[in-house]
Order: structure tokens, then C-alpha cells, then sequence
């Protein structure tokens, strides 16, 4: 619990690494959920909700009233549970989701082949965040940070003294968010993170994964200052020049995210699924030779 009466659980989904958020003012019982996955095996394209079923029990446990559901960008490693959440669970809550996500609609849609009818505008979402926008979880004040580097829709959440960075911000151990999918610049994250850089070293930091790199059990928090001292990819001191040079070094070494394909024709659709065909049965595309 922190000093403005903030609330934080954290959930491990260990199939993809990603962390997943109950965030509540305890005062009024208003809560977000942030970044919840929904549970999708490749080998047999099933899909689940026992991840997401964890944070509705722990939201009726806590007798909280769920008005947000909040997206830090279209995951290309994990399928979002918001739809499923929203339509099963909590029908007022709203799910949003950065301003930039047109963008990456707008790319996506003919790798897709989605056709024209397919928006391109975020209106599977109920709400696209601005910079710099405010809004509030019950009593508790909240900010929406631009992070645009890893995607073009990335954003933070700064809810009281806890920093939700998507993935900007690993752990310190763990560095920074790749930056070669399309719309993607290291550049433009470098930039992106020095303005985290600026809030107090005290601020919570929570991240969206951990793959517990050395073989450490997984994390989800640190601080800001931590990062600025610790994190392996940049630092206080570190030049814009070398980090751009670290990270698309790096980059070029990494195969594809093992989820990419379902994970995005999911997310750029609010999480849900695309339309049953005449047979019953709902599809996910497989462009070859594209990506």
C-alpha cells in the first residue's frame, strides 16, 4: 500500500512472461486492470481465460468496482483478455488504449488482408489516451506518459507514485523494449524513456515482463532511480548514440515474438476475436513470407 492509499497486485502469466495489474483505490473500491492476458496455446490454437479469471476473483475478493481496463499497447507476445473481460465481467468499465494505436492498425490491416471494412481509427476501443492526458481511478489521481520506440501506440501509467511503463522499461536486469517491428525506433524509445527518467527516483516502477534473465525468479517492480543507476541497456549517463547503437545491435539478433501473429489480429481488435466463418469456426491468418 503505498502513502496516497494505492492498492497494486500483481499476476504472472509464465507461458508468455507477462505481468498483469489490479489496481485499486481501496477508499472507494474503484479499480483498473492493466495489461490482462488472455490464455491462447499455438500448438492447438485453444484458448482460455483461468489468467484472467484470477483477477475477477481477486476483484470480488477485494469487493472492487472495475472502471477501467487499461492497455499499455497492442502486445505482439500475448493475446489481451479486455474483451473478454468487458463483455463477461464488467460491461462499464472502459477499455483504452493509446491515441497511436490507429497507427498500428493502420499498419497491420494489409499484413492482415482485414480489408477496407476493418477500421483503422481505434473504435474497438472505448477511449484513446492523449500525452499527458489525466484521468482518475477513484480518488486517485492518474497521468498517461507517451512512450512511443517499441510501438507506435506505447504508453505509461503513472497512477499515484506507480509507474505501469508497458514495455519501455524491463527491469534493470532485463533492459529495454525491442524497436524493429514496424513503426518501431530506438531512437524514438531512447527519448521516450529519458522522460520517465525525469519523475522522482522514487517513483514504483511496474513492468508489463520478465523472462528472469540468469535464471532469477521473475519481477514486476523497481523504482526509477533504480533504472537510471542499474538498467543494462540505458542509464542516467547513457548517450542517445550508444543506446541506439546497443539496441538495434541487438535487435537484429532476435527471431520473432512467438505469438506475433494471433497476438496482434487479437489486439488491434481490442482483444477480441475475429468472426466466426459460415462453418462456426473463428480464424487467425498466417501471412507467409511477410514478416
Amino acid at each position: 500500500m503505498s502513502d496516497d492509499g494505492l492498492h497494486i497486485e500483481s499476476f504472472f502469466h509464465s507461458d508468455t512472461g507477462a505481468w498483469s495489474y489490479l489496481v485499486l483505490d481501496p477508499a472507494s473500491g474503484d479499480a483498473a486492470l492493466v495489461d490482462p492476458v488472455l490464455d491462447y496455446a499455438a500448438s492447438s490454437g485453444r484458448t482460455s481465460t483461468q489468467s484472467a479469471q484470477a483477477l475477477v476473483d481477486a476483484v470480488r475478493e477485494r469487493g472492487a468496482t472495475v472502471r477501467w481496463l487499461l492497455e499499455t499497447h497492442a502486445h505482439a507476445d500475448h493475446l489481451s483478455a479486455s474483451h473478454w473481460l468487458k463483455t463477461t465481467h464488467y460491461p462499464d468499465a472502459t477499455l483504452a488504449i493509446g491515441a497511436g494505436i490507429h497507427k498500428v492498425q493502420a499498419t497491420f490491416r494489409p499484413i492482415f488482408n482485414l480489408g477496407d471494412h476493418f477500421p483503422v481509427d481505434g473504435s474497438q476501443f472505448d477511449h484513446l489516451f492523449a500525452d499527458d492526458e489525466t484521468f482518475a481511478i477513484g480518488g486517485i489521481a492518474a497521468r498517461v506518459i507517451a512512450v512511443p520506440g517499441h510501438t507506435s501506440d506505447s504508453i505509461a501509467y503513472l497512477v499515484g507514485d506507480a509507474l505501469f511503463t508497458g514495455d519501455s522499461l524491463f527491469m534493470p536486469d532485463g533492459g529495454t523494449a525491442r524497436c524493429d517491428f514496424p513503426g518501431g525506433s530506438a531512437q524514438t524509445l531512447y527519448r521516450s524513456i529519458r522522460r520517465l527518467f525525469e519523475l522522482p527516483d522514487d517513483t514504483r516502477v511496474f513492468v508489463c515482463h520478465d523472462y528472469g534473465p540468469g535464471g532469477r525468479e521473475p519481477a514486476c517492480e523497481t523504482t526509477i532511480g533504480e533504472q537510471k543507476r542499474a538498467n543494462i541497456h540505458v542509464r542516467d549517463d547513457t548517450a542517445e548514440d550508444d543506446y541506439v547503437r546497443l539496441r538495434e545491435a541487438r535487435d537484429a539478433t532476435l527471431a520473432m515474438p512467438a505469438l506475433i501473429i494471433p497476438s496482434l489480429q487479437a489486439n488491434i481488435r481490442a482483444g477480441a476475436l475475429p468472426e466466426a466463418e459460415d462453418n462456426g469456426v473463428r480464424y487467425f491468418k498466417i501471412p507467409l513470407d511477410t514478416l
